[in-house]
This record gives structure tokens, sequence and C-alpha cells, in this order.
């Protein structure tokens, strides 16, 4: 959680008659966790989509297609951006109420990996909708476009790394507030280091380490005239 207080004890803590304010705070969480839990669903399903792109970029673009078939249904996508739209408020509202209380690093690394994402969905979605406005497909070539151009590398390598890191961050940090005591300190360690390599391999292959990455020249032009080569 952002805050320093144990779930558990924060709704043990909540009666008939307990504090409005503490109140509105559990009933945020509780949203905030259900719109974790869809948002999760399709993350993992997007990231393994993109591993998919081990076998090359055809491959990545046929699973790419079936996924589409349905996020893209307009019920579906309007699900999922309300989720991005709540989870990146209500992140930052928790974010902000639980300054200055964090007490352990568990509560530090899921503020901190919280913020992250908060950020990256912010940009990330904005990114996609604009393409999508211009008539660019967002698929490998466009998450890969910003490694093929200088001074980009520098931008998108932490940017791609960091927002897999802190995804499978937030998710371990989430186990270990509601895992017994046994094993939610390896179930956090597990989802760390699920970060690290997962988060390594997308930028490797975004980089053209398992493939030639062959970039459209509309997706590398806006890059390049932002850099003042275009």
């Amino acid at each position: 959680m952002p805050e320093e207080i144990h779930p558990h004890a924060l709704k043990a803590s909540v009666g008939v008659g307990g504090p409005p304010a503490l109140r509105q705070r559990v009933a945020l969480r509780a949203l905030h966790r259900g719109s974790a839990m869809v948002l999760a669903l399709f993350v993992v399903v997007h990231l393994l989509g993109h591993l998919a792109g081990l076998a090359g970029a055809a491959a990545h673009q046929a699973v790419l297609e079936a996924l589409r078939w349905v996020y893209r249904q307009p019920v579906v996508e309007a699900l999922l951006l309300s989720c991005v739209l709540f989870q990146a408020g209500s992140g930052l509202v928790l974010l902000w109420r639980g300054r200055g209380r964090r007490r352990g690093t568990v509560a530090r690394l899921q503020a901190l990996s919280g913020g992250y994402l908060a950020l990256f969905l912010a940009i990330h979605t904005g990114a996609v909708f604009q393409a999508r406005a211009q008539g660019l497909d967002t698929n490998l070539p466009f998450a890969a476009a910003g490694m093929q151009v200088q001074p980009w590398p520098w931008f998108f390598v932490p940017y791609y790394f960091l927002a897999v890191w802190a995804f499978w961050t937030h998710v371990g940090c989430a186990l270990y507030w509601n895992l017994p005591p046994t094993v939610r300190t390896k179930a956090l360690v597990l989802a760390l280091c699920l970060g690290v390599l997962w988060g390594a391999c997308l930028v490797a292959l975004l980089a053209g380490g398992f493939h030639a990455m062959e970039i459209p020249a509309p997706y590398l032009a806006p890059l390049a005239a932002l850099a003042g080569r275009g």
C-alpha cells in the first residue's frame, strides 16, 4: 500500500461508525485495487504479446491482431481507458496522502513504483492515441522507433525498462501485503527479479537485439524532427 498502515489493520479499524475520512480512504483503496486487477490482466497479456516479438515482427503482429479483436471492442477499450485514468489518478491521491508516513522498504517500493506507473500510463496512453489519430499502427515498429534515432534511446531504454520493473514491483508489493508471512517475501523477490529480467528482455527486443528491426519512415520522422534532424 502507498501508506504504512497495513491493509488488514486498516479494514479492521473501520466500522459503521468509523471516521468518514477513514471510510473514504478504504473505499478509494478498494476501487484502486479493483481497477488494478483489471489493468494487471491486460498488462500481463500485453507483455506476453510483446514477447511474441522474439519470434519476429510477423509473429508479433499476428498475436497483436488476435488480441486487438478483444481489447479494441468499444466497450472493452472504454473500460480499459477508464481504469487507466482512475488508476493513475487514485494512485497519485494515495501517494500524496501517504507522504511522510511510510515506514519500511516495501511501502516505499510500492509508492515509487506506483508513481512511475502513473507517469508512464499518462505518457504512453497519450502517445498511443496520438499515433492512432495520425493513422499509424501502434505495433512493434511504433514501440521500437525510439531506439533507432539518437539521442532518443537515452530516454526510451529507461522508459520501457522501468515501466516493466515498476509493474512487477507494484504487483509484488501487493502480494507482500496480502499473502501469508511465510511466503510474502519470496513472492516479492520473485516479482522484482521477474521485472528486471522481463524489462531487460523487452528493451533488448525493441533495440534489435534478437532480430533486426525494420522501422518505416513515418515512425522515425517525428523523432528525428524533435532531435533536430528532420
